[in-house]
């Protein structure tokens, strides 16, 4: 008998051990008594979000729904990017193949002549000035390239990820460009900071719906802080592919992704960072023990990483979430089957973000709205997802999507309610205002 063969058999067990009758734990999980009773006898097959529901009813600790790990309604990950991801963790670890070419080559430039390779940072860096410039101006110039990067970041929080990605993309291409053209220390500085615009190139990539350009300026972003002497990027770019596998439904590529950037030598922040993003796929996997270690660890890494001091230059991660530890907390306890905790956590973290990050506070919102759903407040979760949905249909967010479609496929359940019925055109067209991927494939740098 495979896992899910089990699943009704042992859901019965464990809801009679606990002496819940099925009206009882229909009240709990706000499924019918009917398509429960389905389920235990095995005519119908449970989906994950049902199985984690009835996992936190009975107190069963993860074990309930470890045995639905797909399912209607998961998008498991395609072959591409499992490959695409596992190629892009050993690059990571491992750096670029020997004389490979720069990956953001300058406009008009003809493959990698005249550019830096990765395989030889210190005398691309070190090189002379061959134009002229001096270290002179490095630090107004350095000052500038940051604070433009400031911008684009507040940007990315207001308007669609493929209105800025065009521009964002440009600038990650010109600076390797400028590098070449500048003192050492300069040079330096630059090449860090175009390692910081093509990550976040990456992250809004992966927001318009492009999964391939996300992974391509991900690897680009390695190579260049590997060419200012700057492996810790590379570490955290596996914590950026562990998200893609986390939209994608893949819980263990996951977590296997971003333990990788866990070792002791790295950043407080980078390793605190992955350890969070473990605790998500744990949480998906249904893991609530693994999953609740992980924030205790994230808790204790990100708290050193804020008493250690910056180094001026841009953090990576997110930068509008007060307690992203706390926030992350909430997200995985959905995901745990435990929407009600969920709600508490999320109502009381989504209220301290700042107005201005409109992109985080819809990203979270959501989140906020759905746990409100899962736990039978229909008429909250509307009213909280309204204003969200009205202020630019989810900002046309592949990621934010993801919550999105569990959202309509929750309210669907009650499609007679006002405030569903209110809601509806709104959330349809929050689910099909879609960028196409076509639209940011010219913005993939020309490797």
């Amino acid at each position: 008998m495979n896992s899910l063969a089990k699943f009704g058999p042992e859901l019965r067990r464990r809801r009679l051990a606990a002496g819940m009758t099925l009206d009882g734990l229909a009240a709990r999980v706000h499924y019918s008594k009917g398509q429960l009773s389905k389920v235990e006898t095995g005519r119908q097959q449970p989906t994950p979000e049902l199985a984690r529901l009835c996992d936190g009813a009975v107190g069963a600790a993860g074990e309930l729904a470890a045995l639905v790990p797909y399912g209607p309604g998961v998008p498991r990950p395609s072959r591409r990017l499992v490959m695409a991801a596992g190629a892009g963790a050993a690059l990571a670890l491992g750096g670029p193949p020997s004389g490979a070419a720069e990956p953001v080559p300058p406009a008009g430039a003809a493959g990698a002549g005249g550019g830096m390779t990765p395989a030889s940072p210190a005398r691309a860096v070190g090189a002379a000035d061959p134009a002229g410039m001096a270290d002179a101006v490095g630090g107004p110039l350095l000052d500038g390239v940051q604070a433009l990067f400031g911008e684009f970041r507040r940007l990315g929080q207001t308007a669609p990820a493929a209105f800025v990605l065009p521009s964002l993309a440009a600038q990650a291409r010109a600076l390797p460009s400028l590098a070449r053209a500048s003192g050492g220390r300069t040079a330096r500085g630059l090449y860090v900071l175009a390692s910081r615009y093509a990550e976040f190139t990456g992250w809004m990539a992966q927001e318009s719906g492009d999964d391939g350009a996300a992974l391509t300026w991900t690897d680009a972003a390695v190579r260049l802080a590997e060419a200012a002497g700057d492996r810790d990027l590379a570490a955290y770019a596996l914590v950026r592919r562990g998200l893609i596998a986390f939209y994608s439904g893949d819980a263990k590529a996951t977590v296997e992704l971003v333990q990788g950037a866990q070792a002791g030598r790295l950043p407080a922040r980078v390793r605190g960072l992955a350890a969070q993003r473990e605790a998500q796929g744990h949480a998906l996997g249904g893991d609530r023990d693994s999953c609740l270690r992980a924030l205790d660890r994230a808790r204790g890494l990100l708290d050193r990483a804020a008493t250690a001091g910056a180094d001026g230059l841009p953090v990576v991660g997110t930068t509008h979430v007060g307690d992203p530890v706390s926030m992350t907390t909430g997200w995985c306890l959905l995901d745990l089957g435990l929407p009600r905790q969920a709600a508490e956590a999320l109502d009381r973290e989504v209220a301290l973000l700042p107005e201005h990050a409109l992109r985080t506070r819809v990203r979270y919102g959501v989140r906020r709205a759905l746990s409100h759903a899962v736990a039978g407040e229909v008429e909250h979760a509307c009213a909280i997802a309204l204003p969200l949905l009205a202020g630019g249909e989810a900002l046309a967010s592949a990621t934010i999507r993801v919550d999105l479609q569990r959202l309509s496929r929750v309210l669907a359940r009650h499609h007679r309610n006002p405030a569903v019925r209110a809601l509806s055109p709104l959330l349809t067209a929050a689910l099909h205002g879609t960028v196409h991927p076509t639209v940011v494939r010219e913005a993939v740098p020309r490797v």
